[in-house]
This record gives structure tokens, C-alpha cells and sequence, in this order.
């Protein structure tokens, strides 16, 4: 294992998180900010408690995970896309390191990325509404699964995108509607039994249902299966990935 090449792809990549911090930190947190300010402030004043947790405090589960299956998406996909761009990726691919470090440093900035915005929006939900974590190594396990999972998705868009049109169509055509309809604002206990059982065909309420349960011990899906979902995808993605690098998809001439 060739860790000086992981190490200078993992301190590169997250260089160019520290130089954009606007953007790559900032602008999503504001972001979610308004949301409890809206959501959590306005309406849930309105709406009252779900499974015995304020309203307010229902949606911190569902929102960091709103920004993290996004920005883990987004980070790895642009950190392996723009090499595609500008050619440098054949230099990367002629020297001595194997795509098992390759993806290590890539997916393991990008996760980095992924929970340092999760972990400062966690800080800012307190300026807002008082929240607990009755299982925090849990929430910490779910955390770091998710991330990985979906960087690993990202940098399959980033390969598969053949222009920066191609890298928002699925975050933002797929994954954020799944996500909101995923119960990141409700539980889907709330909803007709028709559309509670079309409701579980979506992957997200998986996540959002094993996050929320690290919390508060509420959840929509047993949380062991929710665990078994996102391995289950995780090891998808990687089968993915195993293949690309085997072909050569998209990544060589």
C-alpha cells in the first residue's frame, strides 16, 4: 500500500476544501440554517411533536442528512471529474500508484468533507433548538457509513459525467427529491398506508430513519435494516467501481 501517493491525493484534495471554503463549508450550513429557522421555527411552532420530539428537533436528523448524501455526492464527483477535464488523470493513471489508493484518497477527502459539514451543522442546529443523541457511537457509525457510501456514488458520476451538466442531474434531479420525500421533514407513519408502503421503496428513508433512530430511539424502518440497505449499496458501489477501473470506462482513451 503505497500510502505517501493516498496521503498527497487526501491533503490535495482537501487543500482545495480549505481554499473554497465559501463554498464548500459556508454556503451549505447558511443553508441549512434557513431551514431550522423556517421549518423548525415557523411551522414547527404549528405542527407540535412527532413520536414525542418537538418538530424542531425531528428534522436535525433529516437535514444533515439532506446536506451530507448532497455534498459527499458532489465532492467526489468533482474531485475526479475535473482530472477527466483537464487531462491530468492520465498522469495520475501512469504512475506508480494502484486505483485501490487512487479511490482511497479520493473517497476518503471527500468523506472528510462530508462529515466536517455535517459535524459543524450539528453545532449550529444548537444555536437553534435543544436536541440529544441517546446513541452517539451509532450516530457517529451511520455518519461516516453514509458518507462513504455516497462518495463512492459520487465518484462513479464523476467518471461516468462527460461535462459539468452530467454532474448535477442525478444530485439534483434524483437524490435531493428522494431525500425530500425520503421523511427528512415528517415521519411517514403520517402518511396514507398507500403511499407509507410506496414510501419504502425509496432508498433515503432508510438513511433517514436509521440517523434519526441514533437520536431520539424513534424510527420509521427497524434500524438493523437500515444498516443492511446502506451496506448493501455500499457494496454495489464498490462492485461499481472494481469495474470501471477494470474496463477502463471512461477513464482511458
Amino acid at each position: 500500500m503505497n500510502l505517501h501517493a493516498i496521503r498527497a491525493i487526501y491533503r490535495f484534495e482537501m487543500a482545495r476544501t480549505f481554499r473554497t471554503l465559501l463554498q464548500s463549508l459556508v454556503s451549505p450550513v447558511l443553508t441549512t440554517s434557513l431551514y431550522f429557522v423556517v421549518f423548525g421555527g415557523a411551522i414547527g411552532s404549528r405542527v407540535g411533536d412527532i413520536d414525542g420530539v418537538s418538530y424542531a428537533a425531528f428534522i436535525i436528523p433529516g437535514l444533515v442528512m439532506l446536506s451530507l448524501l448532497t455534498e459527499s455526492i458532489s465532492n467526489a464527483s468533482f474531485a475526479i471529474y475535473l482530472p477527466k477535464w483537464t487531462g491530468t488523470i492520465y498522469e495520475l493513471l501512469s504512475a506508480p500508484v494502484s486505483y485501490v489508493e487512487v479511490l482511497i484518497g479520493y473517497v476518503g477527502a471527500a468523506a472528510t468533507k462530508s462529515v466536517m459539514l455535517a459535524t459543524l451543522i450539528l453545532v449550529t442546529a444548537r444555536l437553534f433548538v435543544d436536541y440529544s443523541i441517546e446513541h452517539p457511537v451509532w450516530m457517529l457509525f451511520f455518519l461516516i457509513l453514509t458518507a462513504v457510501t455516497f462518495s463512492l456514488f459520487g465518484f462513479i458520476i464523476g467518471i461516468w459525467a462527460e461535462n459539468f451538466e452530467k454532474l448535477q442531474v442525478i444530485p439534483m434531479m434524483i437524490v435531493t427529491p428522494l431525500t425530500f420525500l425520503g421523511g427528512s421533514f415528517y415521519s411517514i407513519s403520517m402518511l396514507p398506508p398507500t403511499f407509507q408502503t410506496l414510501t419504502l421503496f425509496n432508498p433515503v428513508v432508510y438513511l433517514v430513519s436509521g440517523f434519526r433512530w441514533s437520536f431520539y430511539g424513534v424510527s420509521d424502518v427497524n434500524p438493523a435494516i437500515c444498516i443492511g440497505v446502506i451496506c448493501a449499496f455500499l457494496a454495489l458501489c464498490i462492485a461499481v467501481v472494481a469495474w470501471i477501473f477494470r474496463t477502463g470506462y471512461r477513464i482511458k482513451p
